[in-house]
């Protein structure tokens, strides 16, 4: 078991699973400019690690809350300059090439399963990283929000992009031109989150680890090609390239695991789980 905590971003990664957790509960996680770039720099090394040392990577928040958004305060201890440099580009991490935006689109870089546990708040930045996972497991009553407009802001970290494929382009506009309050139940009805568990920091962990234990080449392969249909893949999505780039990628991928050592070992652990003799 390694853990490391770096701008208020603690990771643990231990059988395969990485534990990602914001640690500023006396804050409600807020997001300051340094705890965005721990985000990147904690992607950037979990997408590093090969399948034998990463299967799945869990986002969460210590405390009351996942993040309760930007660190107002914070950024009015800034001078205008150091304010205006959070948006100014930087070295550019896949299509994203501001501070904010790679603080959530780092996630669907990761080339393993991401899993969000929301609980309490999860209010305008904090909701965008949330969404930079694969998937999201809510608290029944946490409270998720797209808070820019009522600051007279846009969502500038990734998620006028993400949310309307998640919930349609007329709920993603009403969520983000109200900056309307839903809890966990009515954004499990609205697709922005996956799945409702009272304790969702425990249920993405047995989650993340439920999929660890499968064929990572495998499930490094769906995430891959889910990504190229919904335009998320690292290399710019299928958006452009359309369904015969999509479906060329899945012969390639599955190419490579028919037959292959991990591919077998997988058959027999199934096999074996039925009773059968592979």
């Amino acid at each position: 078991m390694a853990t490391e905590e770096r701008g208020h971003v603690v990771v643990t990664v231990a059988d395969g699973v990485a534990d990602v957790r914001l640690n500023r509960p006396e804050k409600l996680n807020a997001l300051g400019p340094a705890t965005m770039q721990a985000l990147v720099d904690a992607g950037r090394r979990l997408a590093a690690l090969g399948p034998d040392e990463l299967g799945a990577v869990v986002l969460s928040g210590e405390g009351r809350a996942f993040s309760a958004g930007l660190d107002f305060a914070e950024f009015e201890r800034m001078g205008e300059e150091d304010a205006s440099a959070l948006l100014a580009p930087v070295e550019p991490l896949g299509a994203a090439e501001a501070l904010g935006q790679q603080a959530a689109h780092v996630w669907s870089l990761v080339p393993v399963p991401v899993v969000a546990a929301v609980h309490g708040v999860a209010l305008g930045g904090g909701l965008q990283v949330a969404l930079g996972a694969d998937l999201r497991i809510a608290a029944p009553d946490a409270r998720l929000s797209v808070t820019e407009v009522l600051w007279g802001l846009v969502p500038d970290m990734t998620g006028t992009q993400v949310l309307p494929g998640l919930v349609g382009r007329d709920v993603a506009l009403d969520l983000a031109l109200t900056g309307r309050t839903v809890d966990g139940e009515e954004a499990h009805r609205l697709g922005l989150v996956t799945r409702l568990d009272p304790e969702p920091r425990e249920a993405a962990l047995a989650l993340a680890r439920e999929v660890a234990g499968h064929s990572r080449s495998a499930t490094r392969g769906i995430k891959r090609l889910v990504g190229l249909a919904d335009g998320r893949g690292s290399n710019g999505g299928g958006a452009d390239g359309g369904l015969a780039e999509g479906l060329r990628a899945e012969q390639e991928v599955i190419t490579a695991l028919m037959g292959s050592e991990e591919q077998l070992a997988a058959v027999a652990r199934r096999m074996a789980s039925l009773g059968r003799r592979p």
